[in-house]
């Protein structure tokens, strides 16, 4: 149970600071431009920093479906616990974007949410730069094979456990500055399934390609590091 508050408060955190980054200060707060593309993708990874070193002991801090589906099939997880941590995920995901909602819609002169608000992902004409489904399919599971092979790496037994959290959140940084002109960013479904939530309309719509390709992405990387990089020692993730 304490593993799985500890998931539900990590991805809370998550969004609330990554999609609330995106959303109270990205656009105007602080300057003409807010904090822009650089601040919201150190928003994200400094999130990830942080719940790292808080909850990292007591979890693993996966926070991100993604990364536990992977962890079940490189033979890291069981069903059970993989199951548990994907389920406390998404919870805190919907909170955290329930918080965000309350703030947001607690405005002055706040009227409704519009299309793909409080950070949700899409793609298409309308959405950021404009790029295609496959564009954004190809984005989001490569990132997150990517992403993946990070974590799989700085948490083996040949990693440095002291740093792994710092690596992998430096790590998000880098997908954000790539993806959010494309995507947003997810690499993350519960991410996504949040705000998508209360956000409706195209945001849910597009929703299911935020779940499958950073599952496809994850499970390539598990096979990809259990058939040519694991070493038989065990990692600490």
């Amino acid at each position: 149970m304490k593993k799985l508050i500890a998931e539900f408060i990590g991805t809370f955190s998550l969004v609330l600071f990554g999609c609330g980054a995106a959303v109270v200060s990205g656009i105007s707060t602080t300057g003409p431009s807010g904090i822009g593309l650089l601040g919201i993708s150190f928003a994200f990874g400094l999130a990830v920093v942080a719940m790292a070193y808080a909850i990292g002991p007591i979890s693993g801090c996966h926070i991100n479906p993604a990364i536990s589906i992977a962890m079940l099939a490189a033979g890291k997880m069981n069903v059970k616990d993989a199951a548990g941590y994907v389920v406390a995920q998404i919870a805190g995901a919907i909170a955290g974007a329930g918080v965000l909602y309350l703030i947001v819609s607690n405005q002055s002169g706040y009227e409704k949410l519009g299309d793909w608000a409080l950070g949700s992902n899409g793609w298409v004409e309308g959405y950021r730069g404009n790029y295609n489904l496959t564009a954004a399919f190809i984005a989001e599971a490569v990132l997150t094979c990517l992403f993946l092979l990070v974590i799989f790496g700085t948490t083996s037994k040949e990693g440095n456990a002291t740093t792994a959290g710092l690596a992998i959140g430096i790590t998000l940084v880098l997908i954000h500055l790539v993806a959010i002109p494309i995507t947003g960013t997810s690499v993350n479904p519960a991410r996504s399934i949040g705000p998508a939530i209360f956000a409706g309309g195209k945001a849910l719509s597009q929703l299911w390609l935020f779940l499958v390709a950073p599952v496809i992405g994850g499970l390539v990387a598990a096979l990809i590091w259990k058939t040519l990089l694991e070493s038989k020692e065990k990692s600490s993730y």
